[in-house]
């Protein structure tokens, strides 16, 4: 019988148990239906989240539903919207009662006397060209100056078709400020021309992912076997779709059989009290998506299934590990 300690030399094994112990239990929460700006190809807006419930506007309703979600279990409230810090007492009721993330396009700069330890991801999708075409302007030049050397603080660069044989200038712009980046890949919800994958782009971003980890392993949080599984959409001879995704908010999920899953999962509306059914889109072909925390959970999951071998479970531990740094249960 295969086993942990079988399976793993004494360093993998203190690196295994370093992360069995933490337990993660996230949900993911709408802040506000608003944004300050309006990107082509984000899913909230694409798939009209924004409109099917009104936000909530009485804070101590929102320091009663978090109070409840805490006792529901969850130890990770990741943030997202709409823009999160146009909306900052929201955000700092979360943050007084739970480990927080707040994913931010960085145009607002989070006040850190405020916010000391609260860890912000920054959207960034792709170079200066993409993003104006994408999203209306550079926002890295904005961004890089609000948070640069900030040690809580990375930038989730969102690669694009376009992107391929230009990965290590962003990564190096980004080295340059003092950040960290974790790389996942454009979904292209709103199908801009351009921008989906095709087979031989798909496998050309992953030798070039491995690549720039390879260069910047201080800068780029990330692993291979992670690359491999966003870049194929497969795991272990199995294919991503709704059928796999971990990411399903609990009271929606009536899939039968039941895959692995993320324990207690919900993904909130800003009303309090309407759910999504995903981590992601609404309307989204699940087949389509290229959404990285979704391709970790579905690692992460599935532990078992990764025991088959040596490198099979430390692939997984990796993923783990790059997880728990995003989200700050480890160290960088």
């Amino acid at each position: 019988m295969k086993t942990v300690s079988s399976l793993l030399n004494p360093e993998w094994h203190a690196r295994y148990k370093r992360i069995a112990k933490l337990n993660i239990r996230s949900s993911i929460y709408d802040v506000t239906n608003k944004c300050n700006l309006r990107c082509k190809g984000c899913f909230f807006f694409s798939s009209d989240e924004h409109k099917v419930a009104s936000e909530e506007n009485d804070i101590h309703k929102w320091e009663h539903f978090i109070d409840k979600e805490k006792q529901r279990g969850v130890n990770l409230a990741i943030l997202i919207g709409g823009e999160p810090t146009l909306y900052l007492d929201r955000v700092e009721a979360f943050y007084r009662q739970l480990p927080t993330f707040c994913a931010t396009n960085g145009l607002i700069k989070v006040p850190r006397d405020r916010f000391p330890g609260m860890m912000v991801g920054i959207s960034l999708w792709g170079d200066e060209a993409d993003e104006k075409v994408l999203r209306g302007k550079d926002t890295f030049r904005i961004s890089s100056r609000n948070y640069q050397g900030d040690p809580h603080t990375y930038y989730l660069y969102t690669i694009t078709p376009k992107q391929i044989g230009k990965i290590e200038r962003i990564i190096k712009k980004i080295k340059d400020v003092g950040l960290k980046v974790h790389m996942q890949l454009l979904s292209n919800d709103e199908g801009v021309d351009g921008f989906s994958w095709t087979p031989e782009e798909l496998e050309a971003v992953c030798k070039e992912m491995d690549d720039v980890l390879d260069r910047y392993p201080e800068t780029v949080v990330s692993c291979k076997y992670y690359h491999q599984v966003i870049t194929t959409g497969m795991m272990l001879g199995r294919e991503f779709g709704w059928q796999e995704c971990p990411s399903v908010t609990k009271p929606m999920d009536h899939r039968d059989p039941q895959p692995k899953r993320l324990i207690e999962f919900i993904r909130w509306a800003s009303d309090l009290n309407t759910m999504h059914r995903c981590c992601t889109s609404e309307t989204r072909d699940c087949s389509t998506c290229k959404d990285g925390a979704a391709h970790m959970s579905w690692v992460m999951v599935n532990k078992r299934a990764h025991m088959r071998s040596s490198r099979d479970l430390q692939n997984w531990i990796e993923v783990y590990e790059m997880f728990a740094k995003l989200y700050q249960f480890i160290p960088w």
